[in-house]
């Protein structure tokens, strides 16, 4: 940039805006041929006021607005600026402008296309408004030349931000909640892609997120550094800002370099799958045990993701050689965690040969076992409940109960036995949770039946059947004896009932309802006099 340039840069902080008028047709007209003379953008930033309390020279493409020292705190208030930049073709507003409108709550936006011989032309306009939902949202504005801008602004903000107040107070949004956008990428439309996308918004819920959207992307792969592809995940950015979301949730496992490059691009939190299950785990889990196993599994999954996130933690920030102090800070984290890990292991190992010692002890006493399994929110618990008469916690979302619970049981021909509740199933259990949870598991080796209970009310009963005998393929107990319960029954027709659970010779119980457990004691004492 040659000094002039940098001069008449400068210049333009010395000029002011009426504050009743958008932008003047003489400013826009310098705006212009500066524009034009440099081949870059530039834009400013007005004030309520009318001043132009930042200058910005970009590139021949676009603008980058800095950090701005203004804030207002208030959620029915803009900002107070509204920008007006150049674009050198005659083209609306780009996908970033409308990113920057509504992620700094801009007063307003325009842009000015710039002809060929450096004057102005069409300016392209937008603002904000609050729509019927309380979310937030845009309106283009018709595109005028820059004379015929006419907007009386001072009382044109003035009503809007009104209007947002209204919206706010009626909405009544807890902003200090987490409001989350979903995201899928499935290579093909089908029935599993809808199924994916209920369960992980049944995951999202369960972690007291709410939901506010759900985007499923058909691609032939997943984009291997934003999983959507640019272009998709800065759409998805503009809809998070508009409906005021927090938090993006994949249900795609995102790698370190995944979450980092899609961070970097929306400055949003991104969580995936796994960090959802972990998180429920987490919130759920109250016996010492549980507390370990949980812990374990999310040290195991963010040690990847340890990394300084601070441009100060650079290897080369300085220091001897190539050693920078922010390389001996990141040592310093992971080594804490690996020792971490090496505790938690080890109680995990004495957690293991105490239960080890338990099974010994029960055949010993020749105490048979019986272990409750299946999908997670299929009713197991409140089935131990009806069975034992305990009160185990139960409730209707996924993974309500983590600690097993083991309750005795006794048959009617005077011989108990030892029946337990494990964690609920689900599809891609991630691996740092079943290698935490292998002192629970090894509970279901030396159990001599398993029950696999099955929610007759699930309209995706097939495919939940089938993720559980892939889960127990990977634990290798798929020749275990199992008796198939299928619970619920009270939710659907006696005959539907009676026709799922005779074509997977099961029993049909309503957990809730003791009168339909006869049958099932019935088949579990025959089993053990049979054998």
């Amino acid at each position: 940039m040659k000094a002039s340039q940098a001069k008449a840069i400068e210049r333009l902080y010395r000029r002011k805006v009426a504050p009743d008028t958008v932008v003047s047709h003489e400013l826009s007209t310098e705006l212009a041929r500066l524009s034009h003379s440099m081949g870059i953008q530039i834009g400013i930033l007005i004030s309520r006021a009318g001043t132009i309390d930042y200058v910005i020279a970009g590139t021949a493409s676009g603008i980058s607005i800095p950090k701005l020292n203004r804030r207002r705190s208030h959620p029915g208030r803009l900002l107070g600026l509204r920008l007006i930049h150049t674009h050198l073709n005659d083209e609306g507003l780009s996908t970033e402008d409308l990113v920057d409108l509504t992620k700094l709550r801009l007063d307003m936006i325009y842009a000015i296309s710039v002809k060929d011989t450096g004057d102005p032309e069409l300016a392209y306009g937008a603002h904000l408004i609050p729509d019927d939902s309380g979310s937030t949202n845009w309106k283009l504005l018709e595109a005028i030349p820059t004379y015929a801008i006419d907007i009386r602004f001072d009382q044109f903000i003035r009503e809007l931000e009104d209007d947002f107040v209204r919206k706010r107070a009626i909405e009544k949004v807890d902003l200090s909640a987490d409001r989350a956008i979903v995201i899928m990428v499935c290579t093909a439309w089908n029935e599993m892609v809808e199924i994916r996308k209920a369960e992980l918004e049944s995951l999202v819920r369960a972690a007291d997120i709410t939901v506010l959207d759900s985007v499923v992307q058909k691609r032939p792969k997943v984009d291997p550094k934003y999983v959507v592809g640019k272009g998709k995940l800065s759409q998805i950015h503009i809809d998070a800002l508009r409906f005021d979301a927090n938090l993006l949730v994949f249900d795609h496992e995102l790698s370190p370099s995944q979450a980092r490059s899609i961070f970097n691009l929306v400055d949003m939190r991104v969580v995936d799958r796994t960090q959802v299950i972990l998180d429920i785990f987490a919130r759920r889990a109250n016996t010492r045990e549980g507390k370990i196993q949980v812990e374990l599994a999310q040290l195991r999954y963010n040690m990847p993701h340890l990394v300084g996130k601070n441009p100060s933690l650079s290897r080369l920030a300085g220091g001897i050689g190539t050693r920078g102090p922010g390389e001996t800070k990141l040592e310093i984290d992971r080594r804490r965690a690996n020792e971490r890990i090496a505790r938690l292991e080890r109680e995990i190992d004495r957690i293991s040969q105490k239960r080890k010692l338990t099974r010994q002890k029960r055949t010993r006493n020749i105490v048979p076992v019986i272990s409750i399994i299946g999908y997670t929110n299929t009713g197991k618990s409140t089935l131990l409940n009806s069975l034992t008469r305990s009160h185990v916690l139960t409730a209707d979302m996924p993974f309500a109960t983590l600690d097993p619970s083991s309750k005795r049981l006794k048959f009617p021909r005077d011989f108990e036995v030892i029946i337990t509740d494990t964690v609920g199933f689900i599809r891609d259990l991630p691996d740092d949770l079943q290698a935490a949870f292998r002192a629970t598991l090894e509970e279901l080796s030396d159990a001599q039946l398993l029950l696999e209970v099955i929610d007759l009310a699930d309209p995706h009963i097939e495919y939940r059947i089938q993720a559980v005998d892939d889960i127990l393929k990977g634990l290798s107990l798929q020749n275990k004896p199992r008796l198939k319960v299928f619970n619920k029954a009270d939710r659907c027709d006696r005959a539907t009932a009676m026709q799922i659970a005779s074509r997977f010779d099961g029993v049909a119980v309503s957990a809730l309802d003791r009168s339909t457990l006869p049958a099932l004691i019935e088949r579990m004492q025959a089993y053990f006099l049979e054998s």
